[in-house]
């Protein structure tokens, strides 16, 4: 069986989906209180159901740093929004780490080469100053990390798809440009399920691979 700090992998998993269901939920009915006490959760319960499950360890980092980028997204300041970004992008070097250097499709490296100039230009104008270069930064190591991510499998693929919208939603948000109904939830939702998704697309190819955990 597999278990982490003597929890099996099922309680973690368990425990992860019920903070999700917490965090989503007080997003929809608009509880702040369940979204700041859920949130900062998420990936640590993510990371731990990971580590139970024989997850390499450069997985169990870049959740944990996922986590730190969650941290600092809930204080409303300019200096906590970039070093939650920096938080991020460590985790994104992370996965580019694991994904290896397995072949990616061509067409859609270019389709996220083009997703990506376009996003950037639009949303330029629009955005602080001091946040336009780190913003357009971190945009390219993010779908760096989404087109190399389809690398490993379909699952993976799509988790950094998400990713990639996710953070284009916030984006958009800091650009002060119209928001869909319940912008956190959508936010929350896609991140949730990316972080997710990546995760099991990582343990699965490793399993496949006959790879021992490192």
């Amino acid at each position: 069986m597999n278990v982490w700090g003597g929890v099996p992998a099922r309680v973690w998993r368990g425990a992860f989906l019920t903070a999700v269901a917490v965090d989503l939920g007080s997003l929809l009915i608009g509880f702040d209180l369940g979204h700041f006490v859920a949130k900062p959760l998420l990936m640590p319960l993510l990371a731990a159901w990971a580590a139970a499950s024989g997850a390499p360890r450069l997985l169990v980092v870049a959740l944990l740093f996922g986590w730190g980028g969650d941290v600092f997204l809930l204080l409303d300041a300019d200096a906590a929004f970039l070093a939650g970004m920096g938080s991020f992008a460590v985790g994104h070097v992370c996965y580019l780490v694991l994904f290896g250097r397995r072949r990616a499709s061509v067409p859609l490296g270019l389709g996220y080469a083009v997703v990506l100039v376009g996003a950037v230009a639009l949303l330029w104008p629009d955005l602080p100053a001091e946040l336009r270069i780190p913003v357009a930064g971190y945009s390219l190591l993010l779908a760096a990390m989404a087109y190399r991510a389809s690398a490993l499998g379909v699952l993976t693929g799509i988790g950094g798809a998400l990713f990639l919208v996710s953070d284009t939603l916030i984006a958009t948000d800091i650009a002060e440009w119209p928001q869909l109904p319940a912008p956190d939830l959508w936010v929350m939702a896609t991140y949730v399920a990316a972080q997710y998704l990546l995760a099991t697309g990582i343990l699965g190819a490793d399993r496949r691979a006959g790879q021992p955990p490192d």
